[in-house]
């Protein structure tokens, strides 16, 4: 919500000149030589976070944007209408696992929102976890949720002001009781049952904040021991390969994959017993091989050789026996699949359409869920007894829809409950003009665009719009409904949204053809949907903004160092833009197969070329920015944030504002 207000505000007071002056920024000279190739890095004393020096220049920045967001306040008030938008907008329904159905909700607006959960859909919600009464003086969330193999026991993860090192407690849940169990430091770590005995974790050992991510034992915990006596399972840190694992039925995988070529290892121990001893059953694995789940004594798997994905299967003792039981679909991507006794339910994205099929185990089509276009459809429930299917429906201008239909006879009705009563939508249906379409790319490919303006808005070139990417990762986008959004849309705004190569939208080879040496290929696409959009008269550089987070904020640091002609507004989120030092900080080295390893010479003159704060030039004057950052960001450290806005302020011919906010906690 805030970004989109924000970027109002920006459009609608640009007509005031910046006349304030920056905080001062010291810049230290300094000539660096790799591969017979200099370059200037020039503020490297920013990445000493946590000194006192950058401590004080993070709190003036701060204060210079607020400042100035101050006097946008005093004559745009956006936030009144915007919360308005909030109270009436509906959800999806709880989540049912196990037992019982679980959500979050708040009780004060103030604080992060509990854990809550009911037997059924009907019943008083009660409160099961509460974060902030473990850590009052804290911003504390909880990140994830998993009940025990009988819901007799509940697993909650906690993120302290706002890092990815986390906390794992737990909840009796017969006795709505809380247990002395507590586990530190948890990172990038989902959380896996044995039963109800104990669970599976991963541990972090890191003891500088913003080092080099050290997540490589996997341990086990058995409930009610101390977690100094937890087991370790798994230990990859001489290698330094990634490691991730899940449990199904009766059996705990472990999958490890090599940090330079991604080649995965695969094991299995059985879990009708308390030792775990592994045994690997794939071995140096091709990258053909992704593994989707294991059921009822086979290996559900797609092959990365059908790029839209299939599903194939074989028997755990006998990998010979492998059979497909269900072939790709073209040019629709298998987006997810999930498990049930009965069926294999399996999630669809083409162009503009998101649909659900339900499968029996040989592959044999029972029936078709299709939303319409635009509308994104959300596995919520199934209920194996009378063969209803639950789920939820939303798109970017319409919240949650909640739906229930009988896989049998095929009745489908709304579906509503206490917790999620019917309300009136906020506008009517056809307020909004929704348009999924392709552009063409410089080198002639066809790049999926969604966008959303409101019906009737006049196409003349003048229009306040937004464009926003990821374009990476093989990470595949899905529409987000947010009521600032909404508040722009219906300002007149037009909103953009492309599925730039990079990401995962059509398939695995838009991946390959988005990363690495082809990195340059989805920063292209991006500035070609600006194009497009200005060509097409939906706005004009003087009227295009853009935005994206993480992978997308760097997207968008690309964008505005290599044509700071298209756009008139930049909001990089959290984004990476020291592409040359992204190794040295947390998570960057498991990256290198995205983007390179500087220490290739190849790798090295690629990511120079595009690495957003090595090529700031003296002599441009940049849109206006505002820089979005977190203090306690550990994924995407905030010295890429600090650094870019360092250089892109301190040059005496930038005339259009740079901003930066560094979110506390």
């Amino acid at each position: 919500m805030k970004v989109y207000s924000i970027l109002l505000t920006f459009f609608l007071f640009s007509t005031v000149l910046f006349s304030q002056e920056y905080p001062e920024t010291k810049k230290t000279p300094n000539t660096i030589i790799k591969h017979k190739i200099s370059y200037q890095d020039d503020y490297s004393w920013l990445e000493n976070m946590r000194s006192d020096e950058v401590s004080n220049w993070v709190d003036k920045q701060n204060e210079f944007t607020n400042n100035h967001l101050l006097e946008v306040n005093k004559t745009y008030s956006l936030v009144s209408k915007i919360r308005e938008y909030d109270t009436r907008t509906t959800y999806s329904l709880p989540n049912k696992i196990g037992k019982y159905f679980y959500a979050r909700y708040r009780k004060d607006k103030k604080k992060p929102a509990s854990l809550y959960f009911m037997k059924s859909l009907d019943d008083e919600p009660v409160e099961i976890a509460n974060p902030n009464k473990i850590y009052p003086e804290s911003n504390v969330t909880i990140s994830g949720y998993y009940p025990s193999k009988n819901s007799s026991n509940l697993a909650y993860k906690i993120s302290i002001d706002g890092s990815d090192k986390q906390e794992i407690r737990f909840v009796d849940l017969f006795k709505n009781k809380n247990l002395d169990d507590v586990l530190k430091n948890v990172k990038f770590s989902n959380v896996s049952w044995n039963k109800d005995r104990g669970i599976f974790y991963k541990q972090n050992s890191n003891k500088d904040f913003f080092a080099q991510d050290s997540t490589f034992k996997l341990y086990y915990h058995r409930i009610g021991s101390l977690q100094d006596n937890d087991e370790l399972i798994f230990d990859t840190t001489k290698s330094g390969n990634n490691v991730s694992f899940f449990t199904s039925i009766n059996k705990l995988f472990v999958i490890e994959t090599n940090k330079t070529d991604g080649l995965k290892n695969y094991y299995y121990s059985d879990l009708d017993n308390d030792t775990f001893k592994l045994n690997k059953f794939i071995e140096n694995d091709d990258s053909d091989f992704e593994f989707i789940n294991y059921y009822k004594g086979r290996v559900y798997f797609t092959s990365k050789k059908m790029n839209w994905g299939d599903i194939r299967s074989f028997d755990i003792q006998n990998r010979k026996d492998e059979k497909t039981v269900i072939p790709q679909i073209y040019t629709h991507l298998l987006d997810h699949t999930f498990f049930s006794d009965d069926y294999l339910i399996c999630k669809y994205k083409t162009l503009g359409k998101y649909y659900i099929i339900f499968y029996d185990y040989e592959g044999k089509l029972i029936r078709k869920i299709e939303v319409p276009n635009g509308m994104d459809i959300e596995f919520i429930n199934f209920d194996k007894e009378t063969k209803d299917f639950y789920f939820g429906v939303h798109s970017y201008t319409l919240p949650f829809r909640n739906f229930k239909v009988n896989i049998e006879t095929g009745k489908e009705q709304p579906f509503f409950s206490l917790a999620n009563p019917p309300k009136p939508t906020l506008f009517p249906l056809n307020y909004f003009e929704t348009k999924i379409i392709t552009y063409k790319s410089r080198d002639n490919v066809d790049i999926p665009i969604t966008i959303i303006y409101k019906k009737g808005l006049l196409l003349d070139g003048k229009n306040p719009t937004l464009l926003e990417a990821y374009g990476g990762f093989g990470s595949v986008s899905s529409p987000n409904y947010d009521t600032g959004l909404l508040y722009f849309l219906e300002k007149g705004g037009v909103f953009a949204y492309a599925e730039i190569r990079g990401g995962g939208e059509k398939g695995g080879k838009w991946h390959e053809d988005g990363k690495g040496l082809k990195k340059m290929n989805c920063f292209n696409d991006f500035i070609d949907a600006a194009e497009y959009l200005i060509k097409e008269k939906y706005t004009s550089s003087n009227k295009l903004a853009i935005t994206g987070a993480s992978q997308g904020g760097l997207l968008v640091g690309v964008a505005i160092t290599k044509r700071p002609d298209l756009f008139k507004v930049a909001i990089p989120k959290v984004g990476a833009f020291d592409m040359i030092n992204f190794d040295l900080f947390t998570v960057g080295n498991r990256h290198y197969r995205e983007y390179g390893n500087v220490k290739n010479e190849a790798d090295f003159v690629n990511l120079l070329s595009y690495s957003p704060y090595h090529n700031v030039k003296k002599e441009e004057n940049y849109p206006t920015t505002l820089i979005i950052t977190s203090e306690n960001d550990d994924r995407v450290p905030p010295q890429h944030s600090y650094k870019f806005a360092a250089a892109l302020q301190n040059r005496t011919t930038q005339k259009n504002p740079i901003y930066i906010m560094t979110s506390p906690k």
